[in-house]
């Protein structure tokens, strides 16, 4: 089991209703002696990475423009890529957030910010700062479980069609802002409703998504590389373009992954979490249901400094730049509460959180049952879950978790 309450062993269970609220009152602290330091070496951190992103992306179309020459296409492929990761994870991602509304700069602003990519900011906003970040791991409730398409949870009912979910994963990490666009529309409860029954807040979020997907395209695939026409580097430039969005999306799929999806990232049940959730239990939960990065200045820069997502899901608002200094308080306070910091290299969280969509792509315990000896009666049996009825699959799943339990206990 891996929703919380349903543990053999709960990790949280040493703690009792004061130690929680205390963590919730220490966090508070944290978070407050930044908002009372941060000022003007922070502000002109965000300004300065703006300027770097605009003038590295600038410089990287100029040379685009002689892309028929193979060096010129590389260099420049190379920078529009750094360039576009920038604008979305340590720009456009923060911002959004509200991190940097305090210096009442209108130009970066959460409220007047817009990025490059297929997804409206206020659409973004709503699924990601409000959905994802309220309900965060919250089986059935945080549809960043998945994006409703994976299996992520021993506690979703596994069916045929996850055995794909690895070829679906792969997809939409190649096409990842078209997915988050999609993902924030809910195409999979709005088109399963009649067309004439569609909300008219849906119709106007779908018409609002096109047209940013229509100017996005226009931009990359159009503009730009018309305006290499002159030097024969229009398909160049067109093929850089693509290259550096799909450089984007794989990266920023990656990252993402890494916050949530790993092996040993807690996930919670619906009906257990308080109606009213304290501050303290709030903490919890994002403390136990996110993970992170290690690594050097230049990975947390590129990553959005998501690779702090235990102190980005604590602290949302907080300038990005304070992560690193907030993340020793936040690892202290772990230890002391007895609590799981899950870190690990980006290589091992990537791994690992592949390995989760593989390992539940098939029915709990399969793999845990299988062995070369007993492989083709273990392939048997899939195919039998797989081809016949509901009534079946039940049996053979118990009976695979079972098995599963024996082997764990006899280990």
């Amino acid at each position: 089991m891996t929703a919380i309450t349903r543990k053999p062993e709960n990790p949280i269970a040493h703690l009792s209703d004061a130690d929680i609220e205390e963590i919730g009152a220490r966090l508070d602290a944290i978070r407050q002696e930044v908002v009372d330091t941060r000022g003007a070496d922070d502000a002109a951190y965000i300004r300065k990475v703006i300027d770097v992103q605009r003038k590295l992306e600038l410089g990287s179309r100029a040379v685009l423009l002689a892309s028929v020459f193979p060096p010129a296409w590389v260099l420049g492929t190379l920078g529009l890529s750094v360039a576009k990761i920038l604008d979305n994870m340590e720009i456009g991602h923060n911002i959004m957030h509200g991190q940097w509304d305090w210096m009442r700069d209108p130009k970066i602003h959460s409220s007047t910010w817009e990025w490059d990519n297929a997804t409206p900011s206020e659409a973004w906003k709503h699924s990601h700062n409000e959905v994802h970040h309220t309900y965060t791991n919250i089986v059935g409730k945080d549809n960043d479980l998945g994006y409703g398409i994976m299996r992520v949870d021993e506690d979703q009912r596994w069916v045929p069609m996850y055995l794909a979910q690895p070829l679906w994963n792969f997809i939409n990490a190649c096409f990842f802002e078209y997915g988050i666009a999609a993902y924030d529309l809910e195409l999979g409860k709005n088109l399963r409703t009649p067309k004439h029954k569609r909300s008219e807040v849906f119709k106007a979020n779908v018409k609002g998504t096109l047209g940013k997907i229509r100017k996005q395209a226009t931009k990359d695939y159009v503009v730009h590389p018309a305006l290499s026409i002159p030097t024969g580097s229009f398909l160049p430039t067109l093929a850089a373009n693509a290259t550096a969005n799909l450089v984007r999306n794989l990266w920023t799929h990656s990252v993402i992954m890494c916050g949530h999806f790993p092996e040993g990232v807690e996930t919670f049940e619906k009906k257990e979490i308080p109606v009213k959730e304290t501050r303290g239990q709030w903490y919890v939960r994002q403390m136990l249901g996110s993970a992170n990065i290690s690594g050097s200045k230049a990975m947390h820069l590129m990553t959005g400094n998501l690779s702090h997502q235990i102190e980005h899901h604590l602290f949302p608002d907080l300038p990005s730049n304070r992560y690193a200094e907030v993340a020793v308080k936040v690892k202290a306070l772990f230890d002391e509460y007895g609590l799981n910091y899950h870190e690990a290299s980006l290589p091992a969280q990537v791994y690992s959180a592949w390995h989760k969509v593989v390992r539940l792509s098939l029915p709990n315990g399969w793999m845990a049952t299988t062995n070369a000896k007993n492989l083709p009666s273990q392939l048997k049996l899939l195919y039998g879950m797989t081809t016949k009825g509901p009534k079946v699959r039940r049996a053979a799943q118990a009976r695979l978790q079972q098995q599963a339990r024996k082997l764990a206990t006899a280990a």
